[in-house]
């Protein structure tokens, strides 16, 4: 019997539910979050959450609670047009695209980005905002391949980055990307999470290399090891 494209269809979205009940911790929202748990505790000194909204981490937590070694632990938000949409009433107004205040340069030790990066359409001045808030540690997770999502008039959603893509933009503010890693499957969106640092020399063999060779997402798209 012939497969319809219709049936093919049915029958990939079936092989794809499958692998993501049978590999939950391939989930990118808990694979990172699995992957800041692990580094976090590394970090001391002030922690800013970048466009943190609520601070969630879709898992049941807050993500201050990874920052075990924190002195200070402060969140900013950019607010919109949607009062609902603008997260904790604690946090500092903050706009990647506007110039950083004197007030919040180089005010913290670590700043953090989890999936924000998208809905900014000038990536390297956001780059530059966010490395400008950190005297050392900028930890970005950003969607390498991920389904199309924007709310009009709130946020839209603009990019998508590579390895290589994060690579140059850390390097173009002065930072050194110490860690990269990925989610990398055929049944769950990708992130990448990097750790970049203005001074590598103090977290030198801290980190497993880089593997350079690594091509993201082949068995998405390369014949005949795709599942699509």
């Amino acid at each position: 019997m012939i497969l319809t494209l219709k049936r093919l269809e049915y029958l990939r979205r079936w092989l794809v539910n499958v692998a993501r009940r049978n590999h939950p911790q391939l989930n990118p929202r808990r694979w990172s979050n699995d992957e800041l748990r692990r580094f976090a505790p590394w970090f001391s000194g002030n922690v800013v959450n970048v466009s943190a909204w609520r601070d969630a981490d879709k898992s049941g937590g807050h993500y201050r609670d990874y920052f075990t070694g924190a002195d200070q632990y402060v969140l900013t938000n950019y607010w919109g047009s949607a009062r609902e949409n603008d997260g904790a009433e604690e946090a500092i107004f903050f706009d990647l695209t506007a110039p950083v205040p004197d007030s919040l340069h180089q005010q913290f030790d670590v700043a953090f980005a989890h999936t924000v990066l998208e809905h900014i359409y000038d990536i390297p001045m956001a780059v530059r905002n966010i490395a400008a808030l950190t005297k050392d540690i900028m930890i970005l997770v950003v969607p390498f391949i991920q389904d199309e999502h924007y709310t009009d008039t709130i946020f839209g959603d603009y990019w998508r980055m590579t390895p290589l893509g994060l690579c140059r933009t850390v390097e173009d503010v002065g930072m050194k990307l110490l860690y990269l890693n990925a989610n990398d499957t055929p049944w769950h969106p990708i992130y990448l999470f990097g750790i970049a640092s203005k001074h590598p020399e103090k977290w030198a063999g801290r980190f497993p290399p880089i593997d350079w060779q690594k091509r993201l997402a082949r068995d998405v798209f390369v014949y005949p090891n795709a599942a699509w």
